[in-house]
């Protein structure tokens, strides 16, 4: 499984789209910025869809901002943490006591877990459409395009993000869509904690 597709990305070396309007039925970036801010916890069964052709499935954390932890289910029992400014991947297939780790704000997914989400002050997004279905928004931070990029998919009434796509240097697509996602919760900070987790498993 490529989790450092799914996460941490590389150069971005695949086409983005460009500066293409709006469609009229597409969700307005300042109420998907406003979805993001108000998001401070979640809850969320995920699939992943690998570029391989594999797929996985797991349990999703968000606690914003910075925060998010993946726990993959059996058989693959791996764990995806970001806390502390950082994102570690735990590979219970390596016999590596570490994680490999990486600084948050050079993963595409820094754009979600962000203090202050405003997609429209930003130079951040490179695509937005959207029909009666979906609204699809691409996003890349400017500041760190050597990260790759991230499309995210929205329903509306109401807002909610269902399913994003990270697009890694090699033009490696991984698929993450999310359901029965609640939010609101509260979440301990021990699930985030990349420090304690080496120690427990050490």
């Amino acid at each position: 499984m490529e989790r450092r597709a799914f996460l941490a990305g590389a150069s971005a070396t695949a086409l983005i789209a460009t500066g293409a309007p709006a469609f009229a039925q597409a969700i307005p970036l300042s109420r998907i910025s406003s979805y993001f801010n108000a998001l401070e916890t979640a809850e969320a069964d995920f699939t992943q869809f690998n570029d391989d052709g594999t797929i996985s499935s797991g349990k999703l954390y968000i606690r914003r901002p910075g925060r998010m932890r993946f726990e993959y289910n059996p058989p693959d029992q791996a764990l995806v943490m970001a806390g502390g400014g950082q994102l570690a991947i735990f590979d219970n297939r390596s016999n590596a006591s570490r994680p490999e780790q990486y600084p948050l704000r050079q993963t595409p997914l820094n754009i979600l877990l962000e203090r202050d989400v405003d997609l429209m002050s930003r130079d951040v997004v490179v695509g937005h459409s959207g029909d009666a279905t979906a609204t699809r928004v691409i996003a890349q931070d400017p500041r760190q395009k050597e990260a790759g990029w991230i499309e995210f998919v929205f329903a509306d009434a109401p807002v909610r993000l269902q399913e994003w796509v990270v697009v890694d240097s090699t033009g490696s697509k991984t698929r993450v869509v999310l359901t029965n996602m609640v939010t609101g919760g509260r979440l301990r900070g021990r699930l985030f904690n990349i420090q304690e987790e080496i120690r427990v498993r050490q």
